[in-house]
């Protein structure tokens, strides 16, 4: 949900711990393929915010919320699902600019992890208003409370300089700043009246897109497994782990040009996903 053990997604420690939205730097496949980085590099932009992230977002879930009474009707072993869609529409109203208000369902809570997971792994989150406005929207109150304080400190104007973005998180001028979730499936390996534990499968995008930019978008491939609690008509995260894959084998595709990222960052634009 906020920065995570990578640059923007990266890998993460041990489940039970509550990370960030954010894509790790793998490079692409293409052909012809990007040049490996230096490894003092990555040490620096990966490893560094990596340690930073996940001291930040540990020391945020020390404390565990009480777990709850209701005993799940689902084994925790996920059950296999169809990968088509159920042709439901997942909601009908936004706030600011995040689809809400899903069914209390098992498919509205696959539409709201879905969404959920494109919002906080947004470059809204590296601004500190936009980022106070999501976890107060998307979470519990009590992991709001929880979150805040040591998100803020992880987003740090330092974090932010190592991203290439300014204290405020933007961009320099004529560069373009990345960073997006797209989910490719969800399943359900929890759910109850009161709660559901939904899994997202996605590939992120994050880096600079820039002729000068030292750090060029790459994407990773992660499950992002949110703990929800339906609160307040909505479901809304109480906690969340990611961990890295399942990813396919790179293809061959030709690595674009930092032009070319960019455009497609301004052209296209996102999609509400449904279960």
């Amino acid at each position: 949900m906020s920065p995570g053990d990578e640059r923007g997604y990266g890998d993460y420690p041990e489940p039970g711990q509550t990370r960030t939205r954010l894509p790790d730097p793998d490079p692409y496949g293409g052909a012809p393929r990007r040049p490996q980085r230096s490894s003092s590099r990555s040490l620096v932009t990966v490893v560094g915010v990596v340690v930073l992230l996940i001291a930040a977002i540990a020391f945020a879930n020390r404390g565990d919320e009480t777990p709850t009474t209701t005993h799940p009707t689902k084994a925790t072993q996920p059950q296999s699902t169809a990968t088509s869609a159920s042709g439901t529409r997942p909601v009908e109203t936004k706030t600011g600019g995040v689809p809400t208000g899903y069914a209390h369902t098992e498919q509205g809570a696959q539409s709201a992890a879905s969404n959920y997971a494109v919002a906080l792994g947004s470059t809204g989150m590296f601004n500190k208003a936009s980022r106070h406005t999501l976890l107060n929207l998307l979470y519990t109150h009590e992991a709001v409370t929880r979150l805040q304080g040591p998100m803020d400190q992880a987003y740090s104007a330092e974090f932010l300089a190592k991203m290439g973005l300014d204290a405020s998180g933007n961009p320099p001028k004529g560069s373009t700043f990345v960073s997006r979730v797209i989910p490719i499936g969800t399943t359900v390996r929890e759910y109850t009246a009161g709660s559901a534990k939904v899994a997202v499968w996605y590939v992120g995008l994050i880096g600079m897109a820039s002729s000068t930019s030292t750090d060029p978008v790459t994407s990773s491939w992660k499950t992002w497994t949110f703990d929800l609690r339906w609160t307040d008509g909505d479901w809304k995260i109480s906690s969340e782990t990611q961990q890295a894959g399942p990813a396919p084998v790179p293809g061959d595709d030709r690595a674009a040009t930092s032009d070319e990222i960019s455009k497609a960052i301004e052209e296209y634009g996102g999609f509400t996903y449904a279960r």
